[in-house]
């Protein structure tokens, strides 16, 4: 078959496809590229990668990867982990990460234990693993995205391709949207939505206190939901997170407020805040519309099978009628 006569077939079979994938190449992600035989290439952060078109040895070495392969019901033979302490994440079906080797942590993988698993495939991004790019191409095709988090979906786009299920990309995605409006809808329509203003504030070991702004992975799962965000989300830098220390957790205040902690809750900050007499006299606080939700699933987790996870808690803290649950979103029988 021909390259032209190929192509044909794919973009008629897959238009919708086509269309999210003509999205991901004007933002700077991987798109499709010339094929022949059984691989193709792909024009990535990186440059242009020769990958399978069905690659059966897949090493992932961030959540998002992960995510983007358990959705589209690939299991991979390798994956870094978040942290020490957490491991794989908790909120990704168990039954599909056993037998997944643990290649060591997200931002120094072992080289060693990649190349022992003699993967046909490595997926990441050039924001965690582009210092190391030389030394994973030598391992097997490497295909890079160029970030992560705000960019998820595009870059889903790239990971469909690299693992050869761009046909399951307009079932995951529709699903998604739909999913989307059902939470909208709970919620009383679009108008009232968006009149609900919503943070999210996260408790990092190590560091200050971040509201978080527009430009980042769970601001998208917000907006794709409808709701409203409050002034102090535009004073974010470069649109990811306003950082305030306890003293200023004041200018968190919503309708509603969502927060999580990463680290240990006293070495965060997150104890001497919440304890604290401002955040008790924070008009959410005070109306009990404040919850705190999972690090791993609304921060640290990227992807559909995390976001359509996450709709449903908005639905079931933000909806006081009863909540309709979701099907495993994970499974590829599901969406």
């Amino acid at each position: 078959m021909t390259t032209i006569s190929r192509r044909t077939l794919v973009t008629g079979a897959l238009a919708l496809t086509g269309a999210l994938a003509l999205s991901a190449c004007s933002s700077g992600a991987g798109k499709s590229g010339s094929q022949s035989g059984s691989s193709h290439i792909m024009h990535t952060a990186m440059g242009d990668v020769r990958v399978k078109d069905h690659p059966q040895r897949v090493v992932v070495l961030d959540t998002a990867e992960l995510d983007s392969a358990i959705t589209l019901g690939v299991q991979p033979v390798g994956s870094t982990h978040a942290d020490v302490a957490s491991g794989f994440l908790d909120y990704l079906p168990k039954d599909r990460l056993t037998g997944i080797k643990d290649v060591g942590e997200m931002m120094n993988p072992s080289l060693e234990s990649i190349a022992a698993l003699k993967p046909d495939l490595i997926l990441t991004s050039k924001v965690r693993h582009g210092d190391k790019y030389a030394e994973l191409k030598k391992i097997a095709p490497t295909v890079m995205t160029e970030s992560t988090g705000y960019t998820w979906k595009e870059n889903f786009l790239v990971h469909a391709e690299a693992l050869g299920k761009q046909a399951e990309v307009p079932r995951v995605t529709e699903a998604y949207a739909a999913h989307a409006r059902q939470v909208t809808a709970g919620l009383g329509g679009p108008a009232k939505a968006a009149a609900l203003k919503v943070n999210v504030v996260r408790f990092v070991e190590g560091a200050d206190i971040r509201i978080y702004g527009r430009k980042n992975y769970i601001a998208t799962v917000l907006a794709d939901a409808g709701l409203g965000r409050p002034p102090v989300v535009d004073k974010a830098q470069d649109g990811f997170s306003y950082e305030v220390s306890p003293e200023r957790i004041d200018l968190a205040d919503a309708d509603v407020i969502f927060h999580a902690t990463y680290g240990d809750p006293a070495k965060s900050k997150q104890t001497r805040t919440l304890g604290s007499a401002l955040w008790r006299g924070l008009p959410a606080v005070r109306a009990g519309r404040v919850h705190t939700v999972d690090d791993q699933l609304w921060i640290q987790g990227i992807g559909y099978t995390a976001a359509n996870r996450i709709l449903d808690e908005l639905s079931g803290m933000l909806n006081p009628g009863p909540v309709k649950s979701s099907p495993s979103w994970g499974s590829p029988l599901a969406l």
